[in-house]
């Protein structure tokens, strides 16, 4: 199909893409078809010159436009007729009765040139095929054997006139190509108006689809940088919840250090220097134990720590009845029992034993408000 010459539409000059088709090359230009039409203005002019140039025909011929060319490139049958007599080929009628007597089947010939309202265009045979060189189509279109027939039977249900073109065709490149093989055609061509128009059309898609794609990539790309700005501002909270737990953990730690130490300051006055006797220091752990029993009230401990203090109440107890006893039995109640350093130091031990505990209390306290605070964070 690549060797077949077919021109395309250009302007309305048809006539010379009907000839260059037919010839299969680019035998004629506008100028010389332009040329051989005012040559037969002329012939068509001196005929009617000799009917006298005083005529009221003659005047009225001469102010007509000239019927073989217009300006728009169109040319008449006599001027396509005369350009294929340089080349020794005829144009008869195919309607006409001198053919239709001849029975021709149209297979046997070799070329049409077809023309309706001004526009021409040629049919012809390469190798052993048939093929519309229109030059409105993008191509050359493929036409069966069986099938020519049919075709020119429709063009003429259109109107068209269709004319047999007579004599040897110059040799062309196609026609001999296509003498040793055949073609076959996948897709008939379109008209170039209705390409243009799918291209047009193809284009607006792909030019819409193009926005459709870049808007859905503009917003895919603010919903991704919205998301990243997302997860960032919840790890910038979750981090800054974090860290108010933190330090809200670390103040608690601080106060109920700072209590436990005033309470022990409080509770268990300075004794180095200082000789307490039995009876002293009896009476500072039963203001100790008050203090707690108080503070037990409040409910400034919780119950791990109640029941510790109860626990030490109870010893308490246990000891203020064994001195009891002991002063009973005692001979001399006026005398008071002198308290040697082993029973001191002994006291004091306890008294001692009684802190480490309170102390474990507290920070079995500050542990579980611990556990607790992280817990509330995990959540």
């Amino acid at each position: 199909m690549e060797s077949i010459f077919h021109e395309k539409q250009e302007g309305s000059l048809c006539a010379q893409h009907c000839l260059n088709n037919l010839l299969q090359g680019e035998y004629f230009s506008p100028v010389e078809l332009s040329s051989i039409a005012h040559q037969l203005d002329e012939e068509e002019r001196m005929r009617m010159a000799e009917g006298g140039v005083t005529s009221e025909d003659y005047r009225t011929f001469l102010q007509q436009p000239s019927g073989n060319m217009d300006d728009s490139g169109f040319f008449s049958i006599q001027v396509i007729s005369n350009a294929l007599k340089v080349w020794g080929l005829e144009l008869i009628l195919f309607n006409s009765p001198e053919y239709q007597r001849l029975r021709i089947d149209p297979i046997n010939e070799r070329s049409f040139i077809c023309n309706y309202k001004e526009h021409w265009f040629t049919v012809r045979k390469l190798g052993k095929q048939w093929f519309n060189l229109n030059s409105l189509l993008t191509g050359p279109e493929l036409i069966s054997d069986t099938y020519l027939a049919l075709f020119l039977a429709q063009l003429q249900q259109e109107g068209y006139s269709i004319f047999v073109v007579k004599g040897d065709l110059p040799d062309c490149e196609a026609d001999q190509l296509l003498q040793m093989i055949r073609v076959q055609q996948m897709h008939r061509p379109k008209l170039i108006g209705e390409e243009l128009a799918q291209l047009k059309e193809q284009r607006v898609h792909k030019t819409d689809l193009e926005r459709v794609l870049e808007a859905n990539d503009g917003s895919g790309m603010l919903d991704e940088d919205e998301e990243d700005l997302q997860r960032a501002l919840a790890l910038s909270r979750q981090e800054i919840d974090m860290e108010d737990e933190e330090a809200d953990l670390r103040r608690a730690i601080q106060l109920s250090m700072q209590g436990s130490s005033r309470n022990i300051s409080q509770d268990i006055p300075q004794t180095s220097g200082t000789n307490l006797t039995s009876e002293e220091l009896r009476k500072r752990r039963e203001a100790y134990f008050e203090n707690h029993n108080s503070e037990v009230d409040e409910g400034k401990f919780s119950s791990a720590d109640i029941l510790l203090i109860q626990q030490q109440k109870q010893q308490q107890q246990k000891q203020q009845q064994q001195q009891g006893d002991l002063s009973g039995q005692s001979s001399h109640p006026c005398e008071r029992p002198t308290t040697s350093s082993g029973a001191l130091g002994s006291d004091l031990g306890d008294a001692m034993g009684e802190e480490d505990m309170l102390q474990a209390a507290v920070t079995m306290s500050l542990e579980t408000v611990r556990n607790d605070l992280k817990t509330e964070g995990k959540k």
